[in-house]
């Protein structure tokens, strides 16, 4: 293997990046944003993240730049504590298990990684053309150059235009009836760790993402997608808060909501079946399992995702075998990821069993504290 395109620069595409730039593979990374960065407010990380992190080489960057803790306190709309949930520290003694950050500070600390990795970066640009044959496949871009590459990596995320070549008999992606409202608010001294508040049909949390700051999230049931209007969004936030949840910490946090710090996004969700490779293409990440943030693990999946393919590519000479391999080693982790944040989400809109609920949170958890 000598030299290999990935085409998005996301997460997962700037893993892959990283993992085979170690092992001396020219690597080159297409990414039609020319800024290179990623929107949206906190992003709240498991156990398992932060041992990927460790893999790739960010942890220390992470730690120094995010937050992390140990332990979710679980409360009462009225802000009566209900229980504590411990987190593993899945990624050694010293490092606790849980954490958040912002998700532009992440994209960052991942993107000055990729640059000094060696690999060659093309921005603002994405592919016209892309023709496999049994040898390779000879890309054309954008631009109206070309190249030609051992195999082709597809991480252009949910809504990929080259799953939609690759697979044109895939699934679309589909909506799971509810949407997250995020913001950043400043971080109330009190708050060392995840907190939430958890009501009959509506979920809040709050997670420090850094010394300063912490990341307000809501879910919310919507029979119909939801198209909120930037300019309304505050104002809709605020009152799902004051009309829902009586805790005094939630009315002063609300408060503080302002109107460029608040993103509503309709949850979409995606478990493409296998193959997730064709010939010397092969996806990874959101573009074959997106799932709903209610396991805390999109991201993470998806950096495991470019993990164990570039150990795969390492151990085997034949292209086919190492995607093989890739793909009998992440599919049940990433089925299981996919399927039980649906139904933690459909338990939600239902007002459902919380026995099961807590049982599905608990044997995620477990699972995934488990080698990749």
């Amino acid at each position: 293997m000598n030299k290999v395109l990935i085409i998005g620069g996301g997460f997962s595409g700037m893993s892959a990046a990283i993992q085979l730039c170690k092992q001396n593979i020219e690597t080159h990374l297409l990414e039609i944003d020319p800024d290179w960065g990623a929107d949206g407010a906190g992003i709240s990380l498991g156990g398992a993240t932060l041992r990927a992190f460790g893999t790739l080489g960010i942890l220390e960057a992470f730690l120094e730049q995010g937050s992390a803790q140990d332990g979710v306190e679980i409360t009462a709309p009225n802000g009566h504590l209900i229980g504590t949930i411990p987190t593993a520290r899945v990624a050694g003694p010293d490092v606790p298990g849980a954490g958040a950050i912002m998700r532009p500070v992440l994209a960052r600390i991942l993107a000055d990684k990729v640059v000094t990795s060696g690999t060659r970066v093309r921005l603002g640009q994405t592919y016209k053309s892309i023709e496999p044959d049994a040898d390779g496949v000879t890309v054309t871009f954008t631009d109206g150059s070309s190249g030609r590459f051992d195999l082709v990596i597809g991480a252009d995320g949910l809504y990929s235009k080259l799953r939609e070549w690759l697979f044109p008999e895939a699934p679309k992606p589909q909506y799971t009836g509810q949407g997250v409202w995020r913001a950043v608010v400043p971080r109330p001294a009190e708050v060392n760790t995840l907190k939430m508040w958890v009501g009959p049909h509506l979920k809040l949390g709050l997670n420090p993402v850094s010394g300063e700051e912490a990341y307000l999230f809501l879910t919310e049931h919507s029979e119909q997608r939801q198209r909120i209007a930037e300019s309304e969004q505050a104002a809709r936030l605020k009152h799902l808060l004051a009309n829902n949840f009586t805790a005094p910490m939630v009315h002063e946090l609300a408060v503080q909501i302002t109107g460029d710090s608040v993103v509503y996004r309709p949850l979409d969700g995606l478990l493409l079946p296998r193959p997730w490779y064709r010939g010397r293409v092969v996806l990874i990440g959101d573009t074959v399992h997106a799932t709903t943030p209610h396991l805390a693990s999109g991201a993470c999946i998806g950096i495991e995702d470019a993990i164990v393919l570039a150990e795969e590519l390492g151990r085997h000479q034949r292209v086919e075998t190492a995607f093989e391999a890739f793909q009998n080693r992440r599919w049940e982790r990433c089925r299981m990821v996919v399927n039980n944040s649906t139904r933690l989400g459909e338990i939600e809109i239902e007002g459902g069993d919380k026995v099961e609920h807590a049982n599905i949170m608990r044997d995620s958890t477990i699972a995934l504290a488990q080698p990749i």
